[in-house]
């Protein structure tokens, strides 16, 4: 009698598989912040400023509660006034508008690189303007926006630079001759440990890493109502600090950060080779100077909503990050943009399409979701 064998599910994400492999290290740690009962900015807080600095290269890692309180502290830094502008990408996740915005800036929107999604240099220096304030370069999907450039423009327009690295923790650009990682170059480098993320918690939080003394200490008055000392505040901050107990997930996963990245660049790699030569797929660009984290892997597709059901239907799980660009969100047509103005972004979000590509993907895994998307194209 034959056996018929049950389809084999693939989720987009699985971060069960993740917390197996490391169970008994997260619950120590954990279990020891529950006996101290130090909940907020426990000593495991600074232990893990401290390694973040340090991985990057940088002086100052400033802990808070969430990627998106990363880049607005980052942002009111500049203490903006109305009318000042900030040079961003419509291809990202809404925080980075959104936070630009709730720091009193106008995000101007400019078009991405076609091969690799990340926002366009040339673009950035020709919408620098007399009320251009900064720059926030995304490095998406998990590699470096082209920093070099970046740099460039904002020595000579006099700009901040506010790295949005959300999905690129221990990412790296060779610039020189040298490996710069991603969040270290800017003024401001700002992190999500979102629990999807290469490094993810067990609930949100977030990092700022900075090489700037002054600018740390503001930024830990900032997250902590504008106040070094208990009911006294030099300025109006907020509540943005990260729970004790996220510190100690975050540096378990830490020490398993390099091994995890490895694996998905491995995995990466072997999609690579079985879609190469798909008709209607057009595998990841890698910018050459930079070393990928493949925080998602993300194709161009024909057909990509259709595509969509087909992998849903088979039991592969994926997405399209990001469906519809900012400048053409509800929500921004205040600031006037209209379809066809980027039209680059405008037709990547209509052809992205993530696959799964967590470190504990099997071989066998990675071969059906391949051959799903190869049967579909047939």
């Amino acid at each position: 009698m034959s056996v018929v064998k049950a389809p084999m599910k693939v989720p987009l994400l699985d971060l069960g598989a993740q917390y197996l492999g490391i169970r008994d290290e997260l619950m120590a740690e954990v279990n020891a912040v529950i006996e101290s009962q130090k909940f907020i900015l426990g000593p495991p807080v600074a232990s893990l400023e401290s390694a973040i600095a340090r991985m990057c290269g940088v002086q100052h890692g400033i802990a808070c509660a969430s990627g998106t309180d990363a880049l607005l502290l980052s942002l009111k830094l500049l203490d903006l006034k109305d009318g000042d502008e900030i040079i961003t990408t419509p291809l990202t996740f809404f925080a980075t508008a959104g936070a630009i915005c709730n720091a009193g800036g106008v995000p101007v929107f400019v078009d991405i690189d076609q091969e690799t999604f990340l926002i366009d240099s040339a673009a950035v220096e020709a919408a620098v303007g007399p009320r251009s304030r900064a720059i926030v370069p995304v490095h998406l999907y998990g590699q470096m926006a082209r920093m070099e450039d970046m740099l460039r423009i904002a020595v000579a327009s006099h700009l901040s630079v506010i790295e949005d690295a959300a999905q690129a923790i221990g990412a790296r650009r060779r610039i020189d001759g040298e490996w710069c990682a991603s969040g270290a170059l800017g003024t401001t480098g700002s992190f999500s440990f979102f629990p999807s993320k290469n490094l993810g918690g067990w609930g949100d939080g977030g990092m700022i890493v900075t090489e700037d003394g002054s600018l740390a200490e503001r930024l830990r008055l900032l997250r902590t109502h504008g106040g070094a000392k208990q009911y006294h505040h030099e300025e109006i901050g907020t509540n943005s600090r990260l729970d004790t107990i996220q510190a100690a997930v975050l540096s378990v996963k830490l020490k398993h950060l390099a091994g995890w990245n490895t694996a998905r660049r491995r995995n990466a790699a072997l999609y690579d080779e079985m879609l190469a030569d798909v008709d209607g797929i057009q595998v990841p660009i890698t910018d050459p100077p930079n070393e990928h984290t493949f925080h998602l892997y993300t194709v161009r597709a024909d057909r990509r909503d259709d595509l969509i059901s087909q992998l849903n239907n088979s039991g592969v799980g994926c997405a399209a990050y990001y469906p519809k660009p900012l400048h053409l969100q509800p929500c921004f047509e205040e600031f006037g943009y209209v379809r066809g103005q980027l039209p680059e972004a405008e037709r990547a979000c209509t052809e992205v399409l993530s696959l799964p590509v967590y470190p504990e993907l099997s071989e066998d895994q990675i071969n059906f979701v391949a051959d799903t998307v190869k049967g579909f194209y047939r």
